[in-house]
């Protein structure tokens, strides 16, 4: 199995990416409105005010400074390949900046999850 983080950095292309996703065989996805450290920079310059982890609340503020993070667990490498490709369609080439950063990591264990009888694949 495997875990599939998407930091989406284009907030009006979170619809696209989550049709994609589930056309492409994910049964469940969850997102998080989520920022990085170089956003809030570049958007209030280096403040010794501001902390390291501002809460979530701060970031419904301030609702232009908000990507999202999408996670899901997926049962093959060819699903979450399928997945890469489909991400890739909505946002563009990934390995160029500001498209948003996609990681898939092996998992050991995963338990809770519910297969869909349909297709087999862990929601």
């Amino acid at each position: 199995m495997y875990l599939i983080l998407l930091v989406l950095n284009d907030p009006d292309r979170l619809e696209e990416v989550l049709a994609a996703w589930e056309k492409a065989g994910v049964g469940g996805i969850t997102i998080l409105p989520s920022t990085g450290l170089g956003r809030i920079r570049q958007k209030a310059g280096l403040r010794e005010d501001l902390p390291l982890i501002p809460s979530l609340e701060a970031f419904y503020h301030h609702q232009e400074d908000i990507s999202h993070t999408l996670f899901t667990i997926v049962d093959s490498d060819a699903l979450a390949q399928k997945v890469l490709r489909a991400t890739d369609s909505v946002v563009g080439d990934l390995d160029k900046p500001g498209n948003g950063i996609l990681a898939v990591l092996p998992t050991a264990s995963v338990h809770g999850l519910i297969r869909r009888e349909t297709t087999g694949e862990a929601e």
